[in-house]
Formats: C-alpha cells, structure tokens, sequence
C-alpha cells in the first residue's frame, strides 16, 4: 500500500510546526504532524534533504531540533538537539556524506559526525540570515547576513573562510553602503555566487577571480528580498521581496526578464525545479504557488491554512508532464486540520439582535411610542 507522503512532491514548513506534504498530480494536501502537542516552539524555520535520493526530509524547528521525516514510511524517524534556541532560530541544514551541517542566527555554524559526539564549530560571525550548500562541492557552503558579508567556508578545512565578499564603494553620497544579505545560491558548473540583500539589490561574486567586490549588481523594486533560487536554464535568477512581488532577472545582462504575479504576501520560501521551466513560492498569504518560468503563467495554487516559512521541492515533482505545462489554474484541497480551524470551531456562535438608531424617524403613517415621544422633549 502506497502511503500518502510517497505522493508528495512539494514540502512545506510552517510557523505553527506542521510539516505539510502537497501531491500536485494528485491535487492533494496533507498534514504529517500531532496535533494535539503542536506549540510555537516547534516553528519550522528550514527544511532539507537528508539523503540524495530523497527518502528523507530534515526538518529544523525555532527550539533547536532537528527532525528526521521518512518519505517512504510517513513517519518522523528521528529526533535530537543540535542547537539552543536562544542562539536564535536554524538558518540552514545542509548534508556531506558523513555529517550533518546546522547554522544559526548567532553564527555557530556546527558539523554533527555520524556516529560520533564530537562537533567540529565555526564562527560564521552574528547575524546571520541563510547558509547554502554547493550542491556540486557538497563539502563548501556559504553564509550571510546583516552586516554579515558573503563568506564560502570549505568544512575540510574550517580555520578561516575561503572566500570573503569586500563590500561595495561608497555611494554618490561618500556614504557607506550597509551590508544585509537574505540569501544566496552557487551557480552551476562555474565558480560564481549569486546573492540578494534587504536593500533590493542582486550580486553576482566570482571567487575564482581576485575581485572580491561583486561582478554583476542588479537592483528591483524597491523593498527587502527575501528569498531567490536558481531556474534549470542557468542564465537567470528568480527573487522575490516582503511584498509578495516576483521577479526573473538575466544573470547575463542584468536585466529585468519579467514578473510572477498573483501573491498577496512576502515571499519566504522560493524552490526552482532541476530540469523543468518551474518554480514553487510560499509565503505570508498562506498559498504555495507553481509558476512556469517561460511563459509566467500560475500552473497550480494550494491553500495551506498556516503562514508559510521555508519549502522543498522534489526533483520528480511533474516530471512525467513533459514539455506540456499548459493549462488552468488547479486548485488543490487540503487534506487533515489546522489547529486554526479547530479553535474557530469549537467557538459558540452568538447572535446578537440589531437595534435601531435612537433617532430614527418612525415609518409614513405609523404611530411613535411613548419612548420616541420621550427622548424628543428631552432634547428640546
């Protein structure tokens, strides 16, 4: 018997802490949590892939656990502490082959050996916002954050960075530029790094030359990015700001290609699909959307119930559509409750009687009361 969570193909993570597993194909959604011990503790602030084949999911909730959730069986396999909530909330998981990568928002970036209770710990510096893994160099990632500039860590060697990012000159002002990124991505088969930062810009950096300062600067809109991910051609970057606005920018010319619209909330987690035109965002309204990238059309739009934070997409997520993407908006349907929706519930309703204006004016041809009669002596 084939169990709900094989059909997912979308993972999202939410601020109440439920883990929501959506089937496109099947126009499904599911919840895989207990209800009942749900707590603000156990926000979910990241979400990774434990294994490359994609049988698990890690989950890091804001008290400082990280969960590991089957894809085959349906159930959460296993629990431990890998960080303190108050050195803040998880900024990223990340897996080698032989570990597992946490980073906070303080900086303490720690490396958890399989099999083993010793931790190797880097001071990635406070404030940090995101850390990313190279996907190709499974052993660097990066981190950033407010005034926290772009560092590549190599985990084999953990002394000092590899590449720290100079901050830009000066504005036309003589003025000091702030440094505040939100989050970053590796760019296939090259060297390159592409960042977005809370003053709307979008940097390119090239570790492999001897420039620190970005290559590439592209400014949009006009408020904070919040998230970005890389699409499958390569040559471009979708971001997304607090304002629910996405945008496809050319890596190459630095340009605006166009915009996805239909959100009404801040982006906060934003996911490319690998080989096809596709990419998923979830955020503040409570939608997990799917656009295609080509033609910016919303392929699919599902109603989670609970404010969004962070979202993984799977590899095989519509891959027997092929090239044919087309079609209407689909609506997908939620399946399990909310702890919302229980609240609103059990609540009694109350009817309440309405009352006219003290100084209404009775109807043509009928009759005043005595307490009409009453209240107009009163105000002569």
């Amino acid at each position: 018997m084939v169990s709900k969570s094989q059909d997912c193909s979308i993972w999202v993570g939410s601020e109440t802490g439920i883990l929501k597993g959506v089937s496109l194909t099947k126009k499904q959604a599911f919840n895989f949590c207990e209800m009942s011990c749900l707590s603000r503790d156990q926000e979910v602030c990241v979400l990774g892939w434990g294994d490359q084949q994609e049988s698990e999911v890690l989950v890091g909730c804001a008290n400082g656990v990280v969960k590991t959730f089957s894809t085959e069986k349906g159930i959460f396999t296993e629990s431990r502490e890998c960080g303190d909530h108050s050195q803040g909330k998880f900024t990223g998981l990340a897996v080698t082959d032989s570990a597992l990568v946490t980073c906070v928002e303080s900086g303490l970036l720690k490396v958890w050996k399989e099999g083993s209770t010793d931790t190797a710990e880097i001071n990635a510096g406070s404030g940090v916002c995101r850390m990313r893994q190279n996907k190709s160099q499974r052993s660097r990632v990066a981190t950033g954050g407010k005034e926290n500039p772009l560092k590549v860590w190599d985990l084999e060697r953990p002394d000092k960075p590899v590449f720290t990012a100079k901050n830009v000159k000066n504005d036309w002002l003589d003025l000091r530029v702030p440094i505040w990124v939100r989050d970053m991505a590796f760019i296939p088969d090259s060297d390159k790094i592409v960042t977005c930062t809370g003053h709307h810009q979008v940097r390119i950096y090239d570790p492999s030359s001897p420039q620190r300062r970005p290559v590439l600067e592209v400014q949009f809109g006009e408020y904070p990015l919040t998230a970005l991910s890389l699409p499958a051609s390569g040559d471009s970057v979708v971001v997304g700001n607090t304002q629910g606005q996405l945008a496809i920018l050319d890596l190459r010319k630095g340009l605006v290609r166009g915009c996805l619209k239909g959100l009404a909330g801040g982006v906060r987690g934003l996911e490319c699909h690998p080989t096809l035109p596709l990419v998923a965002s979830c955020g503040l309204d409570r939608f997990l959307r799917v656009h295609n990238v080509k033609d910016h059309n919303l392929q699919h739009k599902v109603y989670l119930k609970s404010r969004l934070n962070c979202m993984l997409l799977s590899s095989s997520c519509l891959e027997n559509t092929g090239d044919d993407l087309s079609g209407d908006v689909e609506e997908v349907k939620q399946e399990g409750g909310d702890e919302e929706d229980e609240v609103w519930d059990a609540m009694e309703t109350v009817m309440e009687k309405t009352k006219k204006r003290a100084n209404e004016e009775p109807e043509a041809g009928g009759t005043e009361t005595e307490a009409t009669k009453k209240r107009k002596v009163a105000k002569k």
